[in-house]
């Protein structure tokens, strides 16, 4: 279906409802965290983000790409999520509100791939495009989807894993769902790399700890009591990676004892790299997933078509590698 671009709806909204952030190039950004967005009132084009949330700095990331090419383009976005990855009812209340406000596009990160069907059906009926970031929604309304090869990322891991232990040994997975797509084949790019390719290494156990770094360090807690042989665990989120982190802390292992891998950046997992507590970790490029998936909208919205899939990539880093320009460019804190 061809898209033309749309006046956006003019909403009016009490000024104190709003934090406004200005953005160089004409850009507007609407930073509603956890509320509700707002429609452009001066004809401008007018692209809603709808994210998995705003728990982790991965979303920060994704958002300062965002806005960076909403100021480029000359666009006004919102970007909001909500609290935690687990409130599905949550993001599908945003989602409504967004396609009530009739933007220009809309992009999407699904929690849930099944639940976001019937809303973005909605979205279609009224013309409005979606484009997705991250992870996509079943059906057949979305455009478009920026985001890692999530497969692809998960087999890196696995071979990072299994030359860290030596090929053999006990390997365990912490996951962050088993719902949406990027808990699912982050898992399934490492479980199947390592049944093909590394026989003398058994994976054990497999739990989800939702990101949460309780939950996870719990789940970690109760593996490596479980299996005292245990070389390496895979966390497969920020949240998962550090709940795995604090539990062999809290235990007080020696720094190694279990090779830790997990997935994403932020401040803590890069710390405890340059510590020695976890041995490396794959990064995505989250500011160019939040810019190419407005550069999606924005070019779905104006009637252009747009790529099925965009491969923002993924990398391996470490210890060894982190100062490493092309690495430092794509970490974040």
């Amino acid at each position: 279906m061809r898209f033309g671009k749309k006046t956006a709806f003019a909403a009016l909204v009490a000024a104190s409802a709003l934090v406004m952030a200005g953005c160089a190039g004409g850009g507007d950004v609407v930073d509603e965290g956890a509320g509700t967005s707002g429609g452009s009132t001066d004809g401008e084009m007018y692209i809603a983000l709808v994210s998995k949330g705003f728990q982790h700095q991965f979303w920060q990331a994704v958002k300062k790409g965002a806005e960076d090419k909403a100021a480029e383009l000359g666009v006004k976005i919102t970007f909001e999520g909500p609290a935690a990855e687990t409130e599905v009812a949550q993001q599908l209340e945003m989602l409504t509100t967004a396609i009530d406000k009739n933007p220009d596009a809309i992009a999407y990160a699904a929690l849930d791939p099944e639940a976001c069907v019937a809303p973005l059906e909605q979205a279609k009926a009224k013309d409005i495009p979606v484009v997705y970031f991250d992870a996509p929604c079943n059906g057949d309304v979305g455009l478009s989807l920026s985001a890692t090869d999530s497969k692809v990322a998960g087999a890196l891991a696995a071979e990072h894993m299994a030359e860290l232990i030596g090929g053999k040994g006990e390997v365990a997975i912490v996951g962050h769902s088993q719902i949406n797509s990027t808990g699912v084949e982050r898992r399934d790019g490492f479980v199947d790399k390592i049944e093909a390719d590394y026989p003398d290494i058994k994976i054990v156990d497999i739990q989800y700890g939702d990101g949460d770094h309780l939950k996870s360090a719990d789940i970690a807690k109760a593996m490596i009591a479980a299996h005292p042989d245990l070389a390496g665990i895979y966390g497969t989120n920020e949240g998962s990676a550090i709940g795995v982190v604090n539990a062999v802390n809290e235990l007080g292992l020696e720094k190694g004892k279990i090779t830790i891998i997990g997935f994403d950046s932020g401040a803590a997992q890069i710390n405890a790299i340059k510590d020695g507590t976890m041995a490396g970790a794959i990064t995505q490029d989250p500011i160019g997933i939040g810019a190419q998936v407005v550069q999606a909208a924005y070019d779905a919205a104006n009637g252009k078509s747009v790529e099925k899939f965009y491969d923002t990539g993924s990398y391996w880093y470490d210890a060894k590698n982190i100062e490493d320009p092309k690495i430092a460019a794509v970490l974040y804190e």
